[in-house]
């Protein structure tokens, strides 16, 4: 079980990936608690979502502690299951009104990040952490 957890190749430019996904997910995390109004429970509420004050903070809450353990490299396939879902619910709630009103194209445009971010997670479910990660260093150990 171990070995499936933690296990990744030796690739080095993996740390990109995480660097580009941790970021990311870490700091939407932190403005979903700073700015609940628009970024958090507020914007949960506005897109129809149940529970929103609950919402904001669990799915702040997730992509902080999965953004910090991927960057740290530190149980990234399982720290980027939640991050997959969060940004497979993010695209369906938010992107399908803008491709029903507005087109492919606009669509297309406003999700740019939310693509990169699902495709960063995908890889690193898919790749681990890499060379330079706490995966690597456990798996060693």
């Amino acid at each position: 079980m171990k070995n499936q957890i933690f296990n990744t190749d030796n690739s080095k430019t993996t740390v990109l990936i995480r660097l580009m996904v941790g970021v990311v997910f870490l700091s939407e995390g932190i403005q979903k608690f700073l700015f609940a109004d628009t970024l958090g429970a507020g914007r949960f509420a506005k897109i129809g979502l149940p529970s929103p004050e609950f919402l904001g903070s669990f799915v702040g809450s997730f992509e902080i502690v999965c953004g910090t353990l991927i960057l740290l490299g530190l149980l990234t396939r399982l720290a980027s299951i939640p991050l997959i879902i969060i940004m497979l619910v993010a695209i369906a709630t938010t992107k399908t009104e803008v491709l029903a009103d507005k087109g492919f194209w606009e669509m297309m445009h406003g999700s740019r990040t939310d693509w990169s971010m699902l495709l960063g997670s995908i890889f690193l479910f898919i790749k681990g952490g890499g060379l330079w990660s706490l995966d690597k260093r456990l798996m060693k150990g």
